[in-house]
């Protein structure tokens, strides 16, 4: 005999309960109909696979529920109220369609009746405690209806209330339908509920970190903008702090593309960190080194040899053949446009001029002016920077003068290279020689930074004191020594320059000083032993303090004749003479 199927959507019923449904389909009445009609009280409710009303056998589940039809009745609209008795689980057999209606052989399911047992009794009993929980996590159902269900009805109902009330997946419901125990039934129930309880738990966590995340960067945002409107009342909101304005001046600048490629990425990673954390401050820092960094700028200045040759001869007396070198060199610049050559090395004893030799030529070919000192460097990092990792990281000193520059073909003095040092923390000399050669410095890359720089476009020129360098330092330069000053050369010096700085020192007018070559002779003779000239211009700046000390702060027009200076030379060795003396009485 076949069976009628009236397929259920999203429901599945358990036998021994009493359900009530309202069919408003047309298909689904005329499968009532025909079952009244032939005098049949018993139809089979099967869960469905689809969401429309099913076409193909396909589209049902092979275990349904037994059902007598208790009560009919048909609605004026062509709707019928139905109520119906599960009675038993059935597996269907041969499923056909005949006149749009699905029959069916049917084979009932032998169901244990183990409701009472102690295994039953305590997985009901953890069953109701998870659903507790859950019930407290969620709020979405009240335990007091599933527990009065629980109280008042048999255990199918209150199965079938958790099943729907959790909206149990149909595949999963289905399994439980068909289980042969209630001990299987309840099993897989509480792994269900145990997933749901589990799936809440994470959910919950989640919302409760992104609510903390929301409340954190909502606070944040509300302080920056108080702080906005305060610095905006204080005249102090410039917009530099702004990210959008940033990115602007990141594609607005003359970055070569992988610098500008790595400042956006930076920028990405800024942009999607909190305003107030470390790592964003860090950030924010990179890009403001990246951009002060003078990308395609430079001093245009045309080089004017006549202009070069005079500015090394009224700022340098003598030395005419290193003068002519350095204008060889100029006349190179000039004709190729770049700074093809060696790299000058002033080798000379103190004071002979070889650090201002370096600011002359940044004179001569209007250049902006930086200078380096390496006395003492022993760390790798002063040239190629720190890692913008470590606390307290920078550039390093030739990328920080190009900075203060603003310009990227500087002349860079790099003072005293035959004082560097060596340590455990790296060679300097090993940066240095890719510095200092033309066919490694156009992608100078500094730690800090993390980009290439083009090197190619700086003047560099060393100054050292002796030949105490290593051969490879050595065969980056080409080396010119200072010869020490003849007499002749030092008066002039002192003639064109000296008085006039120690004048100025001391707070001397020029015009009351009257000093002939005799009485410069005089000093250079008996009172220094120098090549250069240090020792000659602190020595006629002590006569002129002497002076002052003599007259009462008075700059009177004095002839300081070698009498006049050995009077005033002396009376000065004299006191500190006796300041020795005394100290040691003293001890």
């Amino acid at each position: 005999m076949k069976y009628y199927i009236l397929p259920f959507r999203d429901v599945v019923v358990s036998p021994g309960m009493t359900a009530p449904a309202l069919i408003d389909t047309p298909v689904a009445v005329n499968c009532i109909k025909n079952i009244t009609g032939n005098g049949q009280q018993q139809i089979v409710l099967v869960p469905q696979h689809s969401w429309a009303y099913p076409t193909r056998v396909e589209d049902l589940y092979s275990v349904g529920t037994l059902a007598d039809l208790v009560q009919v009745l048909n609605m004026p609209d062509g709707a019928a109220h139905v109520l119906m008795r599960t009675t038993d689980v059935v597996s269907l057999r041969d499923i056909e369609m005949k006149d749009g209606q699905f029959l069916a052989d049917i084979e009932i399911i032998q169901i244990a009746n183990d409701t009472e047992s102690e295994q039953v009794i305590a997985l009901r009993d953890l069953l109701v405690e998870h659903l507790q929980n859950l019930s407290v996590q969620t709020r979405r159902f009240k335990m007091d209806k599933l527990r009065n269900v629980l109280e008042k009805y048999p255990l199918p109902a209150f199965v079938d209330t958790v099943i729907q009330t959790l909206d149990i997946d149909t595949d999963v419901a289905v399994k439980i339908l068909c289980a042969p125990t209630w001990v299987e039934k309840l099993t897989i129930l509480l792994e269900s509920v145990k997933l749901v309880l589990e799936t809440v738990k994470i959910d919950e966590s989640i919302n409760r970190r992104i609510h903390q995340q929301m409340e954190n960067g909502r606070r944040e945002a509300i302080l920056q903008e108080k702080m906005r409107a305060i610095q905006k009342e204080m005249g102090e909101d410039d917009g530099e702090m702004d990210t959008q304005n940033l990115r602007k001046k990141i594609l607005r600048s003359n970055m070569p593309a992988d610098a500008k490629e790595k400042a956006l990425s930076e920028w990405k990673r800024m942009r999607s960190m909190s305003p107030m954390s470390n790592e964003g401050g860090l950030l924010k820092t990179y890009l403001d080194e990246l951009l002060a960094m003078p990308w395609g700028v430079s001093d245009n200045a045309p080089i004017d040899l006549k202009r070069a040759r005079e500015v090394l001869d009224s700022e340098h007396s003598g030395m005419q053949g290193v003068k002519e070198r350095i204008l060889e060199h100029i006349a190179v610049m000039k004709k190729t446009g770049g700074n093809q050559g060696t790299i000058l090395c002033f080798v000379g004893a103190p004071g002979v001029g070889k650090t201002s030799l370096g600011k002359s030529i940044a004179t001569a070919l209007g250049r902006k002016y930086q200078r380096i000192s390496l006395g003492g460097i022993s760390d790798e990092a002063h040239f190629r920077g720190h890692r913008k990792t470590y606390i307290g990281a920078q550039t390093g000193r030739i990328m920080d003068a190009l900075k203060r520059c603003k310009v990227n073909n500087p002349v860079i003095v790099l003072d005293e290279i035959d004082k560097m040092g060596r340590d455990w923390r790296g060679d300097p000399e090993s940066a240095l020689l890719e510095i200092l050669d033309p066919e490694q410095n156009k992608t100078f890359r500094d730690h800090y930074l993390e980009v290439d720089f083009d090197l190619s476009n700086v003047m560099f020129i060393a100054t050292a004191n002796s030949l105490n360098m290593s051969n490879a330092l050595k065969d980056r330069m080409e080396i010119i020594e200072i010869p020490g000053y003849s007499m002749d050369d030092k008066v002039k010096i002192a003639r064109e320059h000296l008085i006039e700085r120690a004048a100025r020192d001391t707070g001397w007018n020029t015009e009351n000083i009257v000093m002939s070559d005799d009485a410069l002779k005089h000093i250079i003779q008996n009172y220094t032993s120098e090549q250069g000239v240090r020792q000659v211009q602190r020595e006629i700046t002590a006569v002129l303090r002497r002076s002052l000390l003599e007259n009462d702060c008075e700059d009177i027009k004095t002839e300081f004749t070698p009498e006049k200076i050995d009077e005033l030379l002396s009376a000065r060795k004299t006191i500190g003479l006796n300041k020795k003396i005394g100290f040691s009485a003293h001890i």
